[in-house]
């Protein structure tokens, strides 16, 4: 006997159901379990977005005085006092000498030795009653100077060099130091000289 019209016909399939992805969940889905879970790709664009926020609100670090290389270099072979004094530099593009008159040279070394203390990056190697070397490291690619002061007594002068140890070229760096400390001298020969009257 046929089927009646209005009743299904026997053995009807089910519809098919939509096959596992990996990507985003269509609106609604699983609204049953809970809700999807978030792909990989949201997770760590979410830790980038947090790291950002974090630092932008961290308070400031103050900046570490230690380079971040240490490009030092041979030891100059011409360091220390020779027959004239200082050595003359090899090459005015990395190195700056000079010579200032003063009344006592060796007050005059330990007036300027507070100053040579404030520079940024010195360590005193060596001192004596007439000399002092001392190095000076800059503070990013930490590149090492060499300085030296030497009071030269029969002459009435305190002698100045600096020299660096690498490159070929210093960017006027040894100068601007040494003009520093003369006029660091300058200041303390004038107190030295008020302090007498």
């Amino acid at each position: 006997m046929p089927p009646l019209p209005d009743s299904p016909p026997p053995h009807s399939p089910e519809p098919p159901r939509p096959a596992a992805s990996d990507g985003p969940p269509l609106p609604g889905a699983d609204a049953g379990r809970g809700g999807a879970r978030p792909g990989p790709g949201i997770v760590r664009r979410a830790l980038a977005l947090l790291l950002t926020i974090a630092c932008l609100l961290a308070p400031p670090v103050p900046m570490a005085r230690a380079a971040l290389l240490h490009l030092e270099g041979p030891v100059p072979a011409d360091l220390g006092v020779g027959a004239g004094g200082l050595a003359p530099c090899p090459s005015p593009a990395h190195c700056a000498r000079a010579s200032w008159p003063v009344e006592d040279p060796q007050g005059a070394l330990a007036a300027l030795l507070p100053s040579v203390l404030a520079l940024e990056g010195v360590q005193v190697v060596d001192t004596r009653e007439s000399y002092l070397h001392a190095t000076v490291t800059s503070r990013w690619l930490g590149f090492v100077d060499d300085l030296e002061l030497f009071a030269d007594a029969p002459r009435h002068q305190l002698q100045a060099r600096s020299q660096s140890r690498l490159g070929d070229s210093d960017l006027g760096v040894n100068g601007r130091r040494l003009e520093r400390l003369h006029r660091a001298l300058l200041d303390s020969t004038v107190a030295l000289a008020s302090t007498r009257w």
